[in-house]
């Protein structure tokens, strides 16, 4: 079967030989015309071929190309048979005809190139002949562009770019057909560097021998100068400097004339003749007005038929950007459809094949199956083979390669060179198009041969073109630069400084003529750059930590900051942009820390999910993480982690082919390569320096510039200087110094060469000229180096010394190409002197320029008597006339930019110009640290300035993610400064009260301010420090705007009834002086005036309150409070400290808003109770301060009071901190008593919940004992004690942070303490001086504290000595009372008081024997302070809070002396904290009685339940000691004990409640009484507790009852005297047992028989006179039947002495009794009756001596203690008894001698048992 592709062909051949007969040249039909006409001849040749044939493969491309071809090339056909045959050659391409493998092939695509870069035609018109120009354009894209153009060689690509830039830039064409050729050119371009991964490097010397075949011309202009470019040129190359015909065309024949219209391709024959100069000048001419077309339509490329032309302006660069998208499609053509081939063969076999092509780039190791064959002698580095046999040559073709695209390279580049006047704009925006596809095709810097070319001409002229100001230009230049920064910054280091530096020249240039458009697109090109992973990482490594280079990511950070601030106050794009910089550094360094947060989680789980699988995993991620670098600085992984070997596309060689093929140019190039890739910059010790060493380089740097600045004014003085700060040896080490002038390019040249060739640094000069290498260097390039390092001086001796170093050095570099020294210095100074002679303008005006025959005449002789090479001198003559030796610094301009462009070039060759690519995210940190400044400032400028929503949205991203960053690395500095910064957006702080809510609620941007604010608080409060102060201060104004939610604002109380009060509360009138009515009716009336006063708020401000509120809802301030336990605890500790620097201080003071703060702050504490420990002390401080400092009583003083036994009650739970908290509670035992008595109902009640919830809690004596005193003091107004009291006054002034261990202690042996209170004189000494607060604990306070210590190691290991504190402890025990000044105290707290005795006392767990008798004190303090109903004190109290009142209300406040500032405050809260005391000023109403009642009773219940259960207590305690053996202090459960701790107080606690006004109170208590005394417990007792019974308890009550208690109740009082005479018998007769043992039982019968006298005259009523002589019948007969009269010696039983007295005093009282009891007894009385006279005296004395005693209120005076009786000595009466019951003798006998003693004795007697002695108890 016959192959189908022959019958395409043949029918081509119709097609055009059809055509080329239907021409009237043809016209003749014979077979002979055909046969001599050889394009008819070769068609029909070729029929015959095809007809022998079946494939097309048994013939060569080059048989049936060859026809078509010459058609092509004839110059005599037409235009249209010409574009027939390049339609048919088209097709042939097309469809894949050719077949790639074929071993004609790259013969036939060799001629194919040749043929229609070389097409020759017979014009027509010129829409005719741009048709064919079209297709000729068809052809050369479809050639290059299909795999078959693989076999080109270097020299036809070029001509066929060469082809289509013709057309390009022929102006006289249409503006159509330029378009296509440009779209071309594009695709071709594209093509060929994609394919550049593929190519090898040649060997140099091939590329110096055969790239002179490709040298391009623009605009059909031979270039005149060398193919090769003179190193440092100093003009630019000129491409189109002569113009010249073309050399291919032979000369036309004489009707027409073949117009060469570019210079090697003759196209278009035109029937008028145009001179051939004509027309090239015409070529070069360039149109202004085809600018705009070329500006937009050059950027697109087309799908559809290119006839179609697209509109300008259509999108720009992205359609050409990715190789192997669909823009490389054939377009598609009307006869490829016609002929109906299928979609699928045109693909394979067109243009769509590129795609192919572009993947087999990526992975160089697959071979091309279209292009492969396996038996030619050539393989390209795709594994293609090439073959030569069938050129009939003899030479290879060899397939294009590297040269042509370097050539196409250097052409482009050539292009963009503004300076040269050839290049038209249209021809540098072609340039700058091209470059722009190149570039974004290709990894070009991996080929060193275009990477010469990028690093200086393209990068020069790009810098050039910055300075232009067609923004067309400007825009794609930047774009140009953008792509060679972005993938080859590490090979462009000095050149991107210079760039970067350009822009920022650009963008603060003040020129009003630089359009505005120009600073966007710098800007723009700038955040470009930022955008780019790790690209300002590198900035800052690579410039600000290099000696010599500009600190450019500092610069650029405060350029953005300043540019993003408007001058004007309008934004515009370029102050957004500048922004959007500086938020690039923040955004990708937010990412980072995001990404680390995410890893560490992801790590975690993974630790916590699986072991085994967590370690695989992280083998891989360290295998695959390529950018992560090993400590030593050596790149971890193989080849493929050079920086620069990454591909654009994102993708990477495999391993094996870690080099690409271009790199391989010499194994030694390439190795080098590869070293300097690797290589660190020698100023840092490894790859990836620490941030450490970095600061230490930045350091250095800064001291360097300034030893610059000053070597540049006097050389020895930088020296020095550097000396100085050890950057250079001392003494001077010349190699160091002359490195150093080298390498630092600040240095002044003139200075430079002043101080080396100064006559003293000799041996400087010669390591200054060693540090030059001059190896291979003739000598003229050699000088020239030498002099660029310096300026030389003008003196003729210095110039000699300087040129002598140089050519001694030159010669040891070189050998001795010349006689001798002399002969080389001669010629060094000659090549001077020629410098200045043909480049100085002043010698040129004079004589004019010596020519080369004169500079070989004056050189005639020197070189040792014989003249030099005269080549070389030649060489030097060119050299030096076309390019000046510039001496640095003197010249301008062009010649000025050459020099410094070459020094930048030097520097970038040595290792100053390494460029260390880092992995993302390593210097964050310190990137960081140098930019949050500059952008929370531009931040907040822009913030603050904008309307936009968008932008303030960015703003406040920016913001957040600053925060983020700050608290990943815990910068508290930077975050604080964040918060105050958004702060003053919230308007929180600005605005006035009254104001604010509206303002607020008005205010959307403030909305967003304070909802940031809240919600960074609560996300990263851990780090915030001084921010807290400002959000407080937030928080304060909210609260006093009434903006808070109600949680915030209620407070938990101990006293209000719901159990919350509101801190915000409404005004109360000031003045409080009248009745409570009043108040309150003034409070109800206030109401009124005030709301007409602002009546009616508008509905604007409601609405604005309803936002502002819902705002602050969702900022959800509570959360503050509630997750401050989540807070680091500096955090937590800072937060307080703003709270508490909300205090009365005298200025700023505001009492509610230090309420407010207190109440935050405890509620802070107890969120924080898990470690209340680490910030105790803080509130402790502050709430001293508030209580102890406090004058007068307010809220704020209520509220800490309230706070601190809120802390109490709840931390008490906590072990580690309840001992704590308890000693804490002394401070309210420091306030001045009048404050505590006005908030003892707050204690009360506050102690009371404490005692309920927690007594379990207390296991110390001293805290029992705290306890209890203030139970004391707030119960019964005792006063705190005095050494407490003086303390805290007197240290007022600075011992406000006291800690608890400086709280002072009194000891029992204080003598100054016999007096209860402390004078107000003595108390406030000091008060007057400011009451700021700034001493801590010190160990003397301690030491000398036996009260208190705090913190855990003092509670530890305490000070031994007494620590109890407690009343007076001079006690008397004989008395009922405890003896203390009882101050005012509430009823209402007393009965709370009273309360929670009673639930301490009922409940057995909470008794201990640590606080046992504390609570038996207190019972016994209560009983005082209840008795009589507590009137006494009701009278002291109301007169003190009358005066206090007035005092307080009237007194002018000094501003030392009161701490409020608001008048307001001393009464606001008045009527809470003393309302009860206030009620019951003016008098006692009724309810208060029943309180009062209900206390006494209260407290008799609980005495006697104490008393009863005592024994079972102290024995169980005793058990429980014995089980458990614990050390400590013996408990004794014993009756002796039992008597001194326990029973005896509780009587005289009871006994004293007998002595009460009130009747209801007296009876009750001598029921008890009786009850307590006759209890079977009180059997155990022995004699001595018995006679101490009567002397402790009986005989004081009934000394007591003899006064006039309740005046208006004598009936009552008669009965309870009965009563309690009666008791006193009963007692007596029940233990007169054990009391007959006592040796002064007589002195204690006598005493009770003093009483019973007493008591007979002590009634106005029958009643005691009718009860006293029954009790003592009763007494005297049991006496008597107990023999107790009767003596056991005498005979008979006589009676004894006793009788004798007993009667003796009964007599005084009642002289019949004896009568009536004893008329039967017979008892003999051998004493002889006293005489009459005496009996007046002894009755007299003892009246006297009772009435003593009677006159009320009279204080017992003390008496001499005795343990074992009732009296200091035995009493003498009883001993005269004793005596002679002993000898059984009688008493004397009578007279005034022995009675006069007895009567004496009597009245001692009596005395002796009113007075009770005073024994410590």
């Amino acid at each position: 079967m016959v192959d189908k592709n022959i019958y395409i062909i043949q029918g081509e051949i119709n097609i055009v030989v059809g055509a080329i007969k239907r021409n009237a040249r043809w016209s003749t039909h014979t077979p002979l015309d055909e046969e001599r006409d050889p394009l008819l001849h070769s068609f029909g040749h070729l029929k015959e071929v095809l007809n022998s044939i079946t494939e097309l493969s048994e013939i060569e491309p080059n048989v049936f190309l060859r026809p078509f071809l010459e058609v092509i090339r004839s110059e005599d056909t037409t235009g249209p048979i010409t574009g027939l045959a390049l339609t048919s050659v088209n097709k042939f391409l097309s469809y894949a005809l050719i077949d790639p493998t074929h071993e004609g092939t790259a013969e036939g695509m060799e001629n194919m190139a040749d043929a229609v870069t070389h097409a020759r035609f017979v014009g027509t018109d010129p829409a005719s002949d741009e048709v064919v120009l079209m297709k000729i354009l068809q052809v050369l894209r479809t050639l290059l562009l299909t795999p078959v153009g693989a076999h080109l060689t270097n020299e036809s690509v070029c001509e066929i770019m060469q082809s289509c830039f013709r057309i390009c830039f022929e102006m006289r064409l249409s503006e159509l057909l330029r378009k296509s050729a440009e779209h071309t050119l594009v695709d071709m371009v594209q093509l060929l560097f994609t394919r550049l991964p593929q190519f090898k490097e040649e060997p140099k010397n091939y590329v110096g021998t055969n790239m002179k075949k490709l040298k391009m011309r623009a605009g059909g202009m031979s270039d005149s100068s060398k193919w090769k470019k003179q190193k440092r040129s100093p003009r630019p190359p000129r491409h189109m400097t002569k113009v010249t015909p073309g050399s291919e065309l032979p000369t036309p024949n004489g009707t027409t004339l073949s117009s060469n219209l570019t210079g090697g391709m003759p196209f278009i024959d035109v029937p008028t003749p145009i001179s051939s100069a004509s027309s090239e000048a015409a070529s070069a001419v360039v149109s202004p007005s085809t600018d705009s077309g070329l500006e937009f339509s050059s950027q697109t490329t087309s799908k559809e038929d290119l006839t179609d032309l697209e509109q300008p302006g259509s999108p720009g660069y992205s359609t050409a950007t990715e190789p192997g998208s669909s823009e490389l499609g054939v377009p598609k053509q009307p006869d490829l459809q016609q002929e109906g081939t299928h979609a699928e063969k045109s693909q394979s076999a067109s243009v769509e094949s590129i795609p192919e092509v572009l993947e087999e780039c990526t992975s160089p190791a697959d071979h091309s199956d279209s292009a492969s064959v396996h038996d030619m002698d050539y393989v390209n580095p795709r594994g293609v083979r090439f073959t030569q046999s069938s050129q009939k040559e003899g030479t290879a073709l060899v397939p294009y390669g590297l040269p042509c695209i370097r050539e196409l390279f250097r052409f482009l580049i050539s292009l963009t060179n503004p300076h040269d006047r050839h290049n038209s704009e249209v021809m540098i925006h072609m340039g700058l198009h091209l470059l722009t596809v190149a570039l974004e095709s290709a990894p070009v810097a991996q080929c060193q041969t275009l990477l010469g070319l990028i690093k200086d001409e393209m990068c020069r002229h790009l810098f050039q073109l910055l300075s232009i100001e067609r923004l067309n230009l400007y825009a794609a230049s930047l774009r140009v630069c953008f792509l060679l920064f972005e993938s080859m910054r590490e090979h462009l280091k000095f050149q991107m400084e210079m760039y970067i530096r350009k822009l920022m020249e650009i963008i603060t240039v003040e020129n009003p003529k630089m359009p505005y458009e120009m600073k966007e697109m710098a800007l723009e090109a700038i955040v470009q750059l930022w955008r780019i992973p790790s690209f300002v990482t590198e900035l800052y490594i690579n410039y600000d930590c290099d000696y010599y280079c500009s600190n450019l990511f500092e610069d650029l950070t405060k350029l953005l900051s300043k540019n993003a601030f408007p001058v004007s106050g309008q934004l515009y794009t370029t102050h957004l942009l500048s922004l959007d910089a500086l938020l690039t550094v923040i955004d990708s360094t937010e990412a980072h820390c995001q990404a680390k947060v995410l890893n560490s989680l992801t790590q975690q789980e993974k630790k916590e999910t699986a072991r085994p699988s967590c370690e695989i995993v992280d083998g891989t991620r360290e295998a695959s993480n390529t950018e992560r670098t090993a400590s030593d600085g050596k790149a971890v992984g193989m080849a493929s982690d050079i920086p620069g070997l990454h591909l654009p596309g994102g993708g990477r060689l495999p391993p094996e082919h870690g080099k690409p093929g271009c790199s391989d140019l010499e194994e030694a190039v390439d190795s080098g390569a590869d070293k300097k890739f690797a290589r660190k910059p020698p100023r840092f010790s490894c790859l990836l320096p620490d941030p450490r060493e970095l600061i230490e380089i930045k350091n250095k740097k800064k001291l360097l510039i300034t030893g610059t600045e000053q070597f540049n004014q006097k050389p020895k003085k930088g020296i020095q200087f550097l000396q100085e700060k050890g950057l250079l040896t001392i003494p001077m080490d010349n190699t160091e110094v002359a490195q150093w002038l080298r390498e630092n390019p600040r240095l002044d040249k003139k200075m430079i060469g002043e101080f080396v060739s100064d006559r003293k640094n000799i041996d400087l000069l010669e390591s200054f000229v060693s540090t030059f290498s001059f190896q291979g260097l003739r000598l003229d390039e050699a000088l020239r180096l030498y002099l660029e390092a310096f300026r030389l001086p003008g003196e003729a001796p210095v110039i000699q010394r300087l040129l002598e170093a140089f050519t001694e050095r030159w010669m040891n570099c070189n050998g001795s190409p010349f006689a001798n020294s002399d002969a080389c210095f001669s010629l060094a100074y000659a090549v001077i002197m020629l410098n200045t002679d043909q480049h100085n303008h002043n010698v040129r005006k004079q004589n004019a320029p010596m020519t080369l025959e004169e500079f070989r005449k004056n050189l005639k002789g020197v070189n040792g008597g014989k003249d030099f090479e005269q080549d070389i001198l030649e060489d030097m003559y060119h050299a030096i006339k076309n390019e000046e030796i510039v001496m640095p610094e003197e010249q301008t301009g062009l010649v000025r930019e050459n020099y410094v462009w070459n020094v930048l070039l030097h520097r970038g060759a040595t290792p100053e110009g390494i460029f260390l690519r880092v992995p993302a995210a390593s210097y964050d940190l310190d990137l960081f640290t140098m930019t949050w400044g500059p952008t929370i400032a531009a931040l907040s400028y822009v913030f603050d300035k904008s309307l936009e929503e968008t932008i303030i949205q960015k703003a406040i991203s920016g913001f957040r993610k600053c925060a983020m960053i700050s608290a990943h690395y815990g910068l508290s500095d930077v975050f604080d400064n964040l918060i105050i910064s958004l702060c003053k957006f919230t308007a929180l702080s600005s605005e006035s009260i009254e104001n604010l809510p509206s303002v607020f609620g008005s205010n959307p941007k403030a909305h967003i301010a304070a909802k940031t604010v809240f919600h960074l608080a609560h996300r990263h409060g851990d780090i915030l420090r001084e921010g807290w102060k400002n959000i407080m201060e937030a928080m304060l104004q909210l609260f006093r705007a009434q903006l808070l939610p109600k949680a915030m604002i209620e407070v938990e109380d101990f006293v209000d009834p719901n159990g919350k009060i509101s801190l915000q509360r409404e005004e109360t009138p000031s003045n409080r002086g009248e009745s409570t009515v009043l108040s309150f009716v003034s409070w109800l009336t206030l109401s009124g005036p005030e709301q007409s006063s602002v009546r009616g708020p508008s509905t604007e401000n409601q609405e604005a309150k309803r936002v502002a509120l819902e705002c602050i809802k969702q900022c959800d301030p509570e959360k503050m409070i509630t997750e401050s336990k989540f807070l680091q605890l500096e955090s937590l500790q800072e937060l307080m400290k703003a709270l508490v620097s909300v205090t009365p201080d005298e200025e700023t003071y505001d009492e509610e808003d230090a309420a407010f703060c207190l109440e935050m702050l405890l509620r802070i504490v107890l969120e924080n109770r898990d470690r209340v420990g680490c910030v105790w002390q803080t509130v402790r401080d502050h709430l001293y301060h508030l209580c102890v400092q406090a004058q007068d009583f307010c809220f704020l003083v209520e509220r800490a009071v309230v706070g601190l036994l809120r802390l109490a009650v709840r931390l008490l739970r906590r072990e580690e901190i309840s001992g704590q908290v308890l000693l804490s509670l002394r401070i309210l035992l420091l306030m001045k008593p009048s404050v505590l008595s006005r908030v003892s109902h707050q204690v009360a009640y506050g102690l009371h919940e404490l005692l309920k919830t927690n007594a379990a809690n207390i296991h110390s004596g001293d805290d029992w004992a705290t306890l209890f005193t203030l139970l004391e003091c707030i119960g019964s107004g005792v006063k705190p004690p005095a050494a407490l009291q003086a303390t805290a006054r007197a240290d007022a002034p600075d011992a406000g942070a006291q800690s608890d261990s400086e709280l002072p202690s009194y000891h029992q042996n204080d003598v100054s303490l016999d007096r209860g209170y402390t004078s107000d004189s003595e108390v406030y000494t000091d008060h007057g001086r400011p009451g700021k607060i700034h001493r801590s604990a010190t160990d003397a306070d301690v030491v000398n504290s036996g009260w208190l210590v705090v913190g855990k190691d003092d509670i530890d290991n305490s000070k031994p000595g007494p620590s109890r504190p407690g009343p007076s402890p001079l006690i008397n025990q004989y008395s009922l009372t405890v003896g203390l000044d009882l101050g005012p105290h509430d009823t209402k707290s007393l009965l709370k008081c009273v309360e929670s005795l009673s639930f301490i006392v009922r409940d057995a767990a909470h008794i201990t024997p640590d606080n046992f008798e504390l609570c038996v004190k207190t019972l016994r303090i209560f009983v005082e302070a209840s008795l009589n109903g507590g009137c006494k004190s009701q009278e002291k109290r109301g007169k003190s809070h009358k005066y206090d009142s007035k005092g307080s209300r009237f007194k002018k406040k000094s501003k030392e002396g009161s701490m409020l500032r608001r008048p307001r405050t001393s009464s606001q809260h008045a009527s809470r904290g003393g309302q009860s005391d206030d009620d019951e000023d003016e008098g006692v109403p009724a309810s208060y009685h029943t309180v009062s009642l209900q206390v006494s009773q209260d407290l008799l219940d609980l005495m006697h339940t104490l008393h009863t259960r005592a024994a079972s207590i102290y024995s169980s305690w005793a058990e429980e000691q014995r089980h458990l053996e614990t050390g400590g202090q013996k408990i004794e459960a014993d009756s002796r004990t039992l008597w001194a701790h326990c029973w005896c107080p509780l009587l005289q606690g009871i006994a004293c409640l007998c002595c009460d006004a009130r009747r209801q109170v007296r009876m009750q208590a001598l029921t008890y009484l009786q009850r307590a005394l006759l209890v079977h417990d009180l059997q155990k007792l022995d004699a001595l507790e018995w006679e101490s019974c009567f002397n402790k308890v009986l005989f004081p009550l009934l000394t007591k009852l003899l006064e006039n208690i309740s005046p208006a109740d004598v009936g009552g009082m008669e009965e309870t005297r009965m009563r309690a005479s009666t008791l006193l018998s009963k007692v007596f007769l029940q233990h007169l047992s054990p009391l007959l043992s006592l040796s002064t039982f007589a002195a204690l019968w006598l005493t009770i028989l003093d009483f019973m006298d007493k008591y007979m005259h002590a009634g106005s009523s029958d009643l005691l006179s009718e009860a006293i002589p029954e009790s003592l019948k009763n007494m005297l007969l049991v006496m008597d039947t107990a023999e107790i009269f009767h003596s056991a010696d005498a005979r008979g039983g006589g009676p004894s002495a006793l009788w004798e007295i007993t009667w003796e005093r009964i007599d005084c009282f009642l002289p019949h009794l004896r009568d009536e009891l004893f008329k039967q007894t017979v008892i003999q009385d051998p004493m002889p009756m006293e005489p009459q006279g005496q009996k007046p005296l002894a009755s007299a004395h003892l009246t006297s001596a009772a009435g003593d005693t009677r006159t009320p209120g009279h204080p017992p005076p003390p008496e001499i203690p005795s343990e074992l009786g009732a009296c200091g000595e035995v009493h003498p009466c009883a001993q005269r008894v004793a005596h002679h019951s002993s000898t059984g003798t009688s008493l004397p006998g009578s007279g005034p001698f022995q009675t006069s003693p007895c009567v004496c004795l009597h009245g001692w007697l009596f005395v002796s048992f009113i007075i009770f002695p005073v024994v410590n108890w």
